[in-house]
């Protein structure tokens, strides 16, 4: 079952599509959803499915910027989306599979620790009908340096330094292919990237780069190395 649009509370400042990953259901993105809505944004989280994903940007507000978040499958989806997809803004891909990303065949308390280390999360994942288990053993297409270079629009990769499913420096290796892309890798994270422990921080990251996708060709707002940039102001 797909999750429906959360509305903020407050002026809408763009609309976000949220893909879920290889046999996952839509609560398990539910907390990350709702903490996007809350700076703004309509959020609607749908199953890796072709016509749920094309019925959710057909009912997105068309004059404000639509990001398509992805984790694990849902980042290749919304990668494809956005090549495919005039309507697509921005995509943020989470968790991304790219060549050398490793089956997981182990039992379920191994699934769940290369998944995500947050007790909240492992929680959900453990709830009835949360997800299918044993899918991140299934074979799945990856992203490759070729099919990266369609995309023209602006990538936020969020990826776990800790990820044992795809390996950091492999997809680092593969996104340089990204024609506009921002990647931040998660000190420890996992392949949950968006529901680990660090979710939080995650999520802040992505609402950046939401607030650059309304202002394109602005400059950052947070300046990571202020004495660079200081010493070359005016």
């Amino acid at each position: 079952m797909d999750i429906d649009w959360l509305e903020p509370e407050a002026t809408v400042r763009g609309s976000v599509i949220v893909v879920a990953g290889r046999g996952e259901r839509a609560h398990v993105y539910r907390r990350f959803a709702r903490r996007i809505a809350f700076d703004g944004y309509r959020v609607a989280v749908v199953e890796n499915d072709s016509a749920a994903t094309a019925r959710a940007i057909a009912d997105a507000e068309t004059e404000l910027p639509l990001t398509v978040v992805g984790s694990d499958s849902g980042a290749l989806t919304a990668l494809d989306l956005a090549a495919t997809h005039p309507a697509v803004s921005g995509v943020v891909a989470a968790g991304l599979l790219v060549a050398g990303t490793e089956a997981f065949t182990g039992e379920w308390d191994g699934e769940l620790e290369i998944r995500s280390a947050c007790p909240v999360h492992r929680g959900v994942l453990s709830s009835a009908d949360a997800l299918e288990r044993g899918t991140l053993g299934a074979e799945t297409p990856v992203a490759t340096a070729d099919s990266l270079t369609h995309v023209q629009v602006p990538v936020l990769v969020v990826h776990g330094g800790a990820d044992v499913l795809s390996p950091a420096a492999d997809v680092l290796a593969v996104t340089s292919a990204l024609p506009d892309a921002r990647v931040v890798v998660v000190h420890e994270g996992l392949h949950d990237i968006l529901n680990d422990v660090s979710h939080r921080s995650v999520a802040a990251e992505i609402v950046q780069f939401l607030e650059r996708l309304r202002l394109p060709g602005t400059p950052d707002i947070i300046l990571r190395e202020p004495a660079g940039a200081l010493a070359q102001s005016p």
